[in-house]
């Protein structure tokens, strides 16, 4: 069963400790074994922390430190798939500081992929989302539609 929508008389925290992990990842799990090219991309990429693998599998960087939140990179992830398996692209507008937040990344050129990052991050709490009352209520939206 999907997360229930952030509750506004709960604060994210509370919302957060009352959901199960699967729920938070939506049962996607988690591939330990890295593919060929997915080890040459993360070697490439020392800075990106997962991906939401081609296969419906959330991948993590093996080279990231023990400072990176794993659970917070996995449930990011897991919300990606659960955008692409539902054909989604959240529509909402991009506020000025995340455009320029977002300058020199692969995602400057993409705002699509930008609202797709943005939505991630909002849903496992990175505050590098920079969120906005709108977006909060798109992912609010989104997350009470899904079965």
């Amino acid at each position: 069963m999907p997360p229930e929508p952030y509750d506004e008389m709960l604060s994210d925290e509370a919302k957060y400790e009352s959901m199960g992990e699967e729920d938070r990842r939506f049962g996607y799990s988690v591939r330990s074994k890295l593919h060929p090219g997915e080890s040459a991309f993360f070697e490439a990429n020392p800075n990106v922390s997962g991906m939401a693998a081609e296969d419906n599998t959330i991948i993590l960087n093996p080279g990231v430190g023990p400072e990176v939140n794993t659970n917070a990179v996995i449930e990011n992830e897991a919300f990606r798939l659960k955008l692409r398996d539902k054909n989604r692209i959240p529509e909402f507008g991009l506020s000025q500081e995340q455009i320029e937040a977002f300058q020199g990344t692969s995602y400057e050129n993409n705002p699509d992929a930008l609202r797709s990052t943005i939505a991630a991050r909002i849903y496992s709490g990175d505050p590098s989302a920079l969120a906005t009352e709108e977006q909060r209520e798109w992912l609010k939206q989104f997350l009470s539609g899904l079965d």
